[in-house]
């Protein structure tokens, strides 16, 4: 079975189409052939037995008033008989066996169909003027009976076999032209050029649909592989800048060895190596999000989750929490929950002068986290960006103050795959405010 449907499906659809076609088309005339052999005799008898009943009516009304019965066409026979089957009206013979004579006494049909040809016979008992019991029966020959079951079948599977063929070729044919634009499309598609797309059919189908589709699906093929190209890139020219400073500072400590220096150059690899690190890390998670790694959700609550990260990212700098007394349920993972926060704080902290500010806020559908802090803010031409992966609104003040450009990046991108939202704005305290918006745990 296996290898047949393989056969099947290693054909083309030209092929499987007109031969599904054809033998769907083949089995119904056969069937209707059929059919129609095995009605065209009843319908032969039905004929003769409207003509034989009115000429057995006449000959009813002639006998019952004493006459003598007339034939009204050559083809139908009208005879009267005793009840025994002989005949009483000066004729031959009747070709009538007894088991016929009973039958037609008691009103039924009879059918001699192996006469030649077929005989029909009708009759009924009726009383004479003298009070005797006559059997007027009534027949005729059914010419082409036995044609009908024989012959008339043969022709009609002949005629359902040609009508077959014609369907095949038509089928053929029609799916060949109506295959045609998708052939072009197909040859149109192998030769596109990149940033290129397929000509929409002019007439408004599914080909239409379909080319509509296709050229939906390359547009998101070029966008992603411009943001692979783009992420690619700035991921080498990120990393190569610590690694290159890390190589210097190593290459300068060889060279020139001096014990009072050796501290100090220690200190600058150490930093780089962490900034290294944290980029590294950046780039292991965002490629983990891209390919869908996401860890299953639960009931994080986002006061607790805001205490622990500002007991994290505390120092120096003063932050200010405004949390609600009773628990504030957000439907993500825990370690979503604490990247974001310790991204947002970070880099609130980074641009801050002297304040940050965490507030939650609950709600019975969605829950809400604000960080403020007092810097400069993030002017409006920048806002639409921000969350792009390596981008920098200040980019030397971003480079020597630790950041990679991928935290915000980050925040977006666990955020939005929960369903939820990240956006920056003005801060009261004058710096920039970024708000997240998860979906509320029921």
């Amino acid at each position: 079975m296996n290898k047949l449907r393989a056969l099947w499906l290693r054909r083309t659809m030209r092929f499987r189409v007109t031969m599904v076609t054809t033998v769907v088309t083949l089995a119904v005339l056969i069937g209707l052939a059929v059919v129609s052999s095995r009605m065209i005799g009843p319908l032969l008898v039905r004929s003769a037995d409207a003509e034989l009943s009115a000429s057995l009516d006449g000959a009813i009304e002639r006998v019952e008033a004493g006459l003598a019965p007339f034939t009204p066409s050559p083809n139908v026979r009208v005879r009267v008989l005793d009840t025994a089957g002989q005949p009483v009206d000066g004729g031959g013979a009747v070709d009538l066996g007894p088991q016929d004579i009973r039958v037609l006494k008691s009103g039924t049909p009879v059918l001699r169909d192996h006469d030649s040809p077929p005989t029909r016979w009708l009759g009924t008992v009726v009383s004479a003027p003298d009070g005797t019991q006559r059997l007027v029966v009534t027949g005729t020959g059914i010419v082409g009976y036995a044609a009908a079951h024989g012959e008339a079948l043969y022709w009609l599977v002949i005629a359902a076999l040609l009508v077959a063929v014609a369907v095949a070729v038509v089928t053929w044919l029609a799916v060949r032209s109506s295959l045609r634009p998708v052939e072009r499309m197909r040859v149109a598609a192998g030769r596109l050029a990149a940033g290129r797309r397929l000509p929409l059919p002019e007439a408004h189908d599914e080909l239409r649909s379909l080319a509509g589709a296709l050229n939906a699906l390359l547009a998101r093929r070029d966008e992603a592989t411009d943001r692979l190209r783009r992420f690619t890139g700035d991921a080498a020219h990120e990393l190569r800048s610590p690694v290159a400073s890390i190589r210097v500072q190593a290459e300068v400590a060889v060279t020139h060895p001096d014990p009072e220096l050796s501290q100090e150059v220690l200190a600058d690899v150490v930093r780089e190596s962490e900034r290294l690190s944290a980029l590294v890390d950046g780039l292991l998670a965002l490629a983990r999000a891209d390919a869908g790694e996401v860890p299953a959700a639960e009931a994080v609550d986002l006061v607790i989750a805001a205490k622990d990260a500002v007991h994290r990212c505390g120092g120096e700098l003063t932050i200010q929490t405004h949390l609600p007394a009773t628990p504030s349920w957000a439907f993500a993972a825990p370690s979503e929950v604490d990247l974001v926060l310790d991204n947002l704080l970070r880099n609130a902290i980074r641009h801050a002068r002297a304040r940050v500010t965490v507030t939650v806020v609950g709600g019975s559908k969605a829950v809400r986290l604000v960080v403020d802090d007092d810097g400069h803010g993030v002017p409006e031409e920048h806002r639409g960006r921000v969350f792009d992966r390596f981008y920098r609104v200040q980019d030397d003040r971003a480079r020597s103050s630790g950041g990679t450009g991928l935290g915000l990046a980050l925040v977006a991108e666990v955020v939005r795959r929960r369903g939820g939202a990240v956006r920056v704005s003005d801060s009261p305290d004058g710096g920039a405010r970024f708000q997240v918006v998860w979906r509320a745990a029921r």
